[in-house]
């Protein structure tokens, strides 16, 4: 991230159609690599997550003007990128030729295979038992967990509580805490 990164100037770029491209551009040297590893969490494969990536900024680039600065614009690219990723993990499962009763076998064999998956049996472990959470629970501890985002944050993304916010965390490591039990 660029510590000199400023939002109300790059708003105000935003805003300004003459300098609207420059503004955005400023947008993606900020949040593309935090986004990038957002989806790569959700999605795994480093290909789907670039593609998920590149969608992420041209949805926000073709709807940059309705953007109201109602939250910070990262929320508003965090919105974005997971509904990107649900709609790509619902085709993909929809599209899956594996057995009913383990639909995310699919995405966990191409994590395996995955030549930039450079993580050992202990990663593989945890994204194992990620991937045993309902999505939305994948997502609230993705972003707790990796990218310590606070809940009133994420509330404003999945507008929900943070109450049900802290449930859906709490459970989410129980879960990961129970297979990762049952693994040894």
């Amino acid at each position: 991230m660029n510590s000199s990164y400023d939002e109300s100037k790059v708003l105000e770029l935003l805003r300004d159609e003459s300098t609207q491209r420059k503004g955005f551009e400023m947008v993606v040297a900020q949040y593309s690599e935090q986004l990038y590893w957002q989806i790569r969490r959700l999605v795994l494969s480093h290909e789907d997550a670039d593609d998920l990536l590149q969608n992420t900024f041209i949805k926000a680039w073709m709807n940059i003007d309705y953007f109201r600065a109602e939250a910070k614009l990262s929320t508003w690219l965090y919105r974005i990128a997971l509904n990107e990723c649900l709609t790509f993990l619902n085709k993909q499962r929809a599209e899956a030729t594996v057995s009913l009763d383990d639909p995310d076998a699919a995405v966990l064999q191409r994590l395996e295979s995955d030549p930039y998956f450079s993580g050992d049996n202990a990663q593989l472990l945890l994204q194992k038992a990620l991937l045993t959470l309902p999505e939305k629970q994948r997502m609230v501890f993705n972003l707790k967990y990796y990218q310590e985002m606070k809940y009133e944050e994420m509330s404003e993304i999945f507008g929900t509580s943070v109450g049900a916010l802290k449930a859906s965390y709490h459970h989410a490591v129980k879960k990961i805490q129970k297979f990762l039990e049952e693994s040894f």
